[in-house]
């Protein structure tokens, strides 16, 4: 009782104290000091009262000034130009990359259709499928670097975008409902591969092309309404959409593009090739990709001959609007431009035929033909040193007076126009004879005129080679007018040469008989590293022609229309130029690098789980069951 007694007498106390201390808290904290929600620290300085004073001006200056519309933005560090410079340079080659795939994507898969052997439309559709892959990754950065543009464009040049904004506002909303229409086209093409019938899927690929080429046409517009305005009032206002669409550059630039196009995704397509020709680890693989490098490389080649014959059509077009930017371009600033694309076009045929050369070499048979290799590599090396000359040399004072100017006594006549046309003329014919080589090195025509049809073809080629020389040696005894002029014929002689030699040739080979079979995957390593060199150097000749596009404008955003009024109204030099240009261009690679890679993606095996691993192990059979028997013990002899 005594125990229970002290317990309550405890609970007790303890609940008193309790009571006390919360009565104690309630006491001084009711009572205790609070500050001010909001303390003054003191009496501000008059500093503070200046500066306080000042920002209240602003405000106020800023609510009473009415809005005006900003000329131009600065972009930090590397400046407006350049920035908006590298992404419409890097927007471009991607546009150009996915405009251009489905283009011989869809034609390859049309000759597999129409093959009659199984085996062959098989690896012809397999082909196509391996080309359309790299679209779907590429179609994503053109669209993120198109947005980013145009932010950019609307952000730095403000006043010159709304200008354009009401020159081609009626173009916009059919430019956006075709981007639509590409993407549905575009994937239900890829992912549709094999799901749809033949019939419609070629179908899904002509519509895709279609309304890519249509996307490209409008702006095109945009783009040639800046360098050859049209439909608009001196003083820049509208009069015809149309016209403004309709410029003097526009169908050239669109048909120049097409084709500058095809040869640029031919030479991507290559290089991808020849990325995983380097990295196959089988003999199937190596086929499948020397394959694949030879058909991407033929697609440019192909592409790249015709394509000085629709820049001939640009820049008479450019002379055609506008003299002084007709003689900017090829006499001006920019001549020793066109020499840096003489050295890289050249280069382009040098590798390209060496690229056949090497490809000779897996076909049997094709040792009858290694002889002619020496002229033609003769041929394309004296070419490239005719066509790489300029008119002018840069050279100190003393040079100059022992030449007598600025022109070499004798190399000066290698600069002129005559001699330029005729070493490119001759530079296609001659790579046209590569192919023609090439493509009959495991065959024999069993014709009864073979002979004669090779005679004729021969004496075609020999024809127009003298018919083109001739041109170019009577262009240096007549006028500047006439010398011009005279580009025309040579031209349409090489071309009207390249298609009668074709027209003879397809029957001439049609079932011929085979000597030899074409061992793909044959090939030395080296022919790959050429394929990556060719696109590069079309990667870079593109971007260097665009310098020129733009540049012709000189300090107009808009030729004798709008005037540019910012820091950057000057023509960059070509050091600066090029330099911007390979920056763009690396850039560019490191991205196509990882499209590469994530198209890669597709062909490895797929991940599996640590614990499939383990719970595959816990299914073996453990010890003491059936098919395991312990170790004897080792016997007393053996001990």
């Amino acid at each position: 009782m005594n125990a229970k007694r002290g317990g309550l007498i405890l609970l007790l106390a303890i609940v008193v104290l309790t009571l006390g201390l919360i009565e104690t808290w309630t006491y001084l904290n009711d009572r205790a000091y609070l500050p001010p929600a909001s303390v003054e620290q003191g009496d501000s300085t008059p500093r503070d009262r200046g500066l306080a004073d000042e920002q209240a001006a602003i405000e106020e200056e800023q609510r009473s000034k009415p809005y005006e519309e900003a000329e131009y933005r600065a972009f930090p560090v590397i400046g407006s130009r350049v920035a908006v410079w590298i992404v419409a340079q890097l927007h471009l080659l991607f546009a150009a990359f996915v405009l251009a795939v489905p283009i011989f994507a869809v034609i390859i898969e049309f000759i597999g259709y129409f093959s009659k052997n199984p085996e062959d439309a098989k690896r012809y559709d397999k082909l196509a499928y391996e080309f359309t892959k790299l679209l779907s990754t590429s179609f994503s950065f053109t669209a993120a670097f198109g947005a980013f543009l145009l932010f950019m464009l609307i952000m730095l040049y403000p006043k010159l975008m709304n200008y354009l904004a009401s020159v081609f506002s009626p173009t916009f909303a059919p430019y956006v409902a075709l981007f639509f229409f590409e993407a549905f086209f575009l994937y239900s093409y890829y992912y549709g591969w094999g799901k749809f019938s033949p019939k419609v899927h070629l179908f899904l690929g002509v519509m895709l092309n279609l309304v890519g080429t249509a996307i490209m046409f409008i702006a095109n517009a945009w783009l040639t309404f800046m360098t050859s305005p049209a439909g608009v009032s001196e003083s820049g206002a509208l009069i015809s959409t149309w016209e403004a669409v309709t410029n003097y550059t526009w169908m050239p630039i669109n048909i120049h593009r097409i084709i500058a196009n095809v040869a640029f995704g031919g030479s991507v397509a290559g290089a991808y090739a020849a990325y995983k020709f380097l990295q196959a680890k089988s003999e199937e693989q190596r086929a499948h990709y020397d394959w694949m490098g030879y058909i991407g490389n033929m697609v440019a080649i192909a592409a790249f001959l015709p394509l000085p014959f629709a820049g001939y059509w640009l820049a008479s077009e450019i002379y055609a609007f506008n003299q002084t930017m007709g003689l900017q371009m090829m006499g001006g600033a920019f001549s020793w431009l066109f020499i840096i694309q003489a050295v890289l076009i050249g280069n382009l045929f040098l590798g390209a035929n060496y690229y056949l050369w090497l490809g000779m070499g897996r076909v049997e048979g094709s040792e009858r033909y290694y002889r002619f290799t020496k002229y033609l590599l003769a041929a394309i090396l004296l070419c490239f040193i005719v066509w790489a000359t300029p008119r002018s040399i840069i050279a100190t004072v003393d040079e100059v007076r022992a030449m007598g100017g600025s022109s070499h006594p004798v190399l000066g006549y290698l600069g002129v126009m005559s001699a330029k046309n005729t070493a490119v003329n001759i530079l296609i014919l001659t790579t046209f004879m590569s192919f023609l080589l090439y493509r009959r090195a495991g065959k024999k025509a069993t014709v009864p005129w073979a002979a004669k049809g090779k005679s004729i073809q021969f004496l075609i080629f020999a024809a127009a080679s003298i018919f083109v020389i001739f041109l170019g040696v009577y262009g240096y005894f007549v006028e500047a007018s006439v010398r011009i002029g005279l580009s025309v014929p040579q031209v349409l002689s090489v071309l009207i040469a390249m298609v009668a030699i074709t027209v003879i040739d397809i029957p001439l080979f049609k079932g011929a008989e085979s000597i030899g079979r074409t061992k793909w995957g044959k090939i030395p390593p080296i022919s790959q590293y050429v394929l990556i060199f060719l696109a590069v150097t079309f990667t870079w000749l593109m971007g260097l022609m665009g310098y020129v596009r733009s540049g012709l404008r000189q300090h107009w955003h808009v030729y004798g229309v709008v005037r540019d009024t910012s820091p950057d109204a000057f023509t960059p030099t070509l050091g600066f130029a090029t330099q911007v240009v390979s920056v763009a261009v690396f850039i560019f690679f490191v991205l196509i690098g990882l499209v590469f890679w994530l198209t890669s993606l597709s062909d490895k095996a797929k991940y599996q789980e640590p614990v499939a691993a383990a719970e595959k192990s816990k299914q073996r059979p453990q010890p003491g069951a059936q098919g395991w028997q312990p170790e004897a013990a080792p016997s007393d002899k053996s001990l």
